[in-house]
């Protein structure tokens, strides 16, 4: 039996990096959103055993460095399965762009698995899983608009704040993610400090100002109206996010991938002259998106960017109620 599931795309509504942690990760605050745009992966179990990964894209890996690998062999494990497991990956998402298309591509893995075998993984237990395999898995088990801390693997959901109109714009070259938090350490001097043994002390500032953040972020989410419905152009959320944004909500890793490809602060740039409201860098990169008052809009700015010679794409954000009505393509 194959089963089919989307896998959705996710955008950072700001993110604020911090100190380096015991564990060696940064401690961050961010806001996912789910967005239309997604990968299709189709899961079979079949005869015999292993793991085989199939993708057209030479970039995605087909060994277990995969994550839809490493997730397979968990859920496997986890729920005593047997027989082959073959993982087929329709590529539609850029690969290193900042959309977490590999974290959801592994959770519409453990999803189309958990199908697959007609068994179903306790909710905690899904969500340690993801944990497990990586940082960014637990928002795709939540979907909508979601609160990111910790590492990003510690994941809240928020009230939706409805489907607005945005334009992806997905350039061909790629963000190592590793290398730019290394730039990150670089220009903040946390590399250094993650030298001294007195952490709390010695890097206060970075863990007053994720505070400072988190409190921002608080009362702005607080004031959201828990509809879960589409938005007409603009909603109130939509309305309460701008008001974020004129007060500093930003991409911290913008501030060291942009001088190392000033083509990314073009193309941010490109958006906010094509009619962004808000333009910002997903995640270390390289996908930016904008977000438009109206669908219209939106196409519309796509279409000026294409003529530019910009790989870029109309859609939406994509809601909790949403993001869940259309994850499973076939196989029910």
């Amino acid at each position: 039996m194959t089963v089919a599931v989307r896998s959705f795309a996710k955008i950072n509504l700001g993110l604020y990096l911090g100190r380096v942690r015991a564990d060696g990760f940064h401690d961050l605050r961010t806001v996912y959103q789910t967005i239309a745009l997604h990968d299709v992966i189709r899961v079979t179990v079949g005869r015999g055993s292993g793991i085989e990964i199939l993708c057209e894209n030479p970039r995605v890996p087909r060994d277990s460095s995969n994550t839809c690998y490493r997730m397979a062999e968990r859920v496997m494990d986890e729920l005593g399965g047997k027989g082959k497991v073959t993982v087929a990956i329709e590529k539609r998402l850029p690969v290193q762009a900042g959309l977490g298309a590999a974290s959801s591509n592994a959770v519409a893995t453990m999803i189309g698995l958990e199908r697959g075998l007609k068994k179903s993984l306790p909710g905690a237990t899904r969500l340690r899983i993801a944990a497990e395999v990586g940082s960014d898995l637990p928002l795709f088990l939540v979907g909508g608009t979601v609160l990111g801390v910790g590492r990003g693997e510690e994941v809240y959901p928020l009230p939706d704040w409805g489907a607005a109109p945005m334009v992806v714009v997905m350039p061909e070259m790629g963000v190592s993610t590793p290398r730019a938090f290394a730039d990150w350490d670089a220009l903040t001097g946390e590399g250094a400090r993650r030298s001294i043994e007195n952490h709390e002390l010695t890097q206060s500032g970075a863990s007053d100002r994720l505070l400072e953040v988190g409190r921002v972020l608080a009362s702005w989410l607080s004031d959201l109206p828990n509809t879960g419905a589409p938005a007409k152009g603009w909603s109130r959320a939509g309305s309460l996010l701008l008001d974020l944004v004129r007060t500093g909500i930003e991409n911290d890793f913008e501030k060291v991938v942009f001088p190392q490809h000033p083509e990314l602060r073009d193309i941010k740039l490109a958006l906010e002259r094509a009619g962004a409201r808000y333009a910002s860098l997903s995640g270390s990169g390289s996908a930016l998106y904008g977000l438009f008052r109206s669908p219209a809009e939106a196409r519309k700015a796509a279409g000026r960017l294409q003529k530019q010679g910009v790989k870029a794409v109309a859609t939406s954000t994509l809601t909790r109620p949403h993001y869940w009505q259309r994850f499973l393509v076939s196989g029910c």
